[in-house]
C-alpha cells in the first residue's frame, strides 16, 4: 500500500526560528508595538494572521492594519531568510531517499505561499514534491488538522497511511488529530518535553529513512 510523508515547514526543512522572531520583533517595532520572545515562542507555529490577532487582536489593530502587518512581516522574513538560508541539516536528502522509495509527498504549513515556494527553490526539492498546503489555503490554523487532511487529500491517501514530520507542539497536536503517524523534530525554541505528544521524537532528520516511517506508519494500521 502507497504511503505519505507531510512535512511541515518551519522548524523542520528550514531552522527559520530567528528569522521568524526578528521579523516579528522588527515588524512591531514599526508600528509602535512589542513583542517578547517568550509570546513570540507560545505562537510559533500557528498561521501570522492567528499570531497577530493573540497579540494585537483586541481593538489594536484594525483588519487593514492586521493586513499589511502580515504583508510586512512576512517580506521581512523573506529578505533575512534570502541572506543566509538556514536549510535544516538533512532535509532535502530525506525527502530525496523518500521520494526514491515510493512515497508521496507534500508540505503542510501555516505559512504564507511565498515563503513555501522560497523554501522550496532553495532545498531544490520541487521535483519530487507532489503538492503543497499553506496557511492561505486553510481556515483553521494548527492544532486543528486541516492543514494535514488536505494535504493527505491532495495525495489521494487515507490519513492513516500518511506520516507528519513536525517541531512544534500544535502541529504534533493536529497531526494526532488527524489520525497519522506523527513525528517531531526537536528544533530551534522547543524541547523533547514539549512534543513529547508524538509518536516518534528524533533530534535530527538523518534520524530518520523510509524504512523506519514505514514501520511507524505500518504499527498504526493493524
Amino acid at each position: 500500500m502507497e504511503r505519505g510523508v507531510i512535512f511541515d515547514m518551519d522548524g523542520v526543512l528550514v531552522d527559520s526560528y530567528q528569522a521568524h522572531w526578528e521579523s516579528w520583533r522588527l515588524t512591531a517595532e514599526e508600528i509602535g508595538q512589542s513583542l517578547s520572545e517568550q509570546q513570540f515562542a507560545a505562537t510559533f507555529g500557528r498561521t501570522s494572521r492567528e499570531i497577530i490577532a493573540a497579540h494585537w487582536g483586541a481593538g489594536l489593530l484594525s483588519a487593514t492594519e492586521i493586513l499589511a502587518f502580515d504583508e510586512r512581516k512576512e517580506h521581512v522574513y523573506r529578505e533575512l531568510v534570502e541572506l543566509a538560508f538556514p536549510a535544516m541539516e538533512g532535509a532535502a536528502d530525506l525527502i530525496r531517499h523518500l521520494a526514491a522509495a515510493g512515497f508521496r509527498l507534500a508540505i503542510g504549513s501555516s505559512g504564507p505561499p511565498e515563503n513555501v515556494a522560497l523554501v522550496i527553490e532553495r532545498l531544490g526539492v520541487g521535483d519530487v514534491l507532489q503538492t503543497r498546503v499553506t496557511g492561505r489555503d486553510v481556515s483553521r490554523g494548527k492544532p486543528d488538522p486541516e492543514v494535514f487532511l488536505k494535504a493527505a487529500e491532495k495525495l489521494g491517501l487515507a490519513p492513516a497511511r500518511c506520516a507528519v514530520v513536525e517541531d512544534a507542539p500544535v502541529g504534533i497536536t493536529a497531526a494526532n488529530a488527524a489520525g497519522m503517524a506523527s513525528i517531531a523534530l526537536v528544533s530551534t525554541g522547543h524541547t523533547r518535553e514539549s512534543v513529547e505528544h508524538a509518536r516518534l521524537v528524533v533530534m535530527s532528520l538523518r534520524e530518520l529513512s523510509p524504512e523506519s516511517i514505514t514501520r511507524l506508519i505500518e504499527s498504526g494500521t493493524a
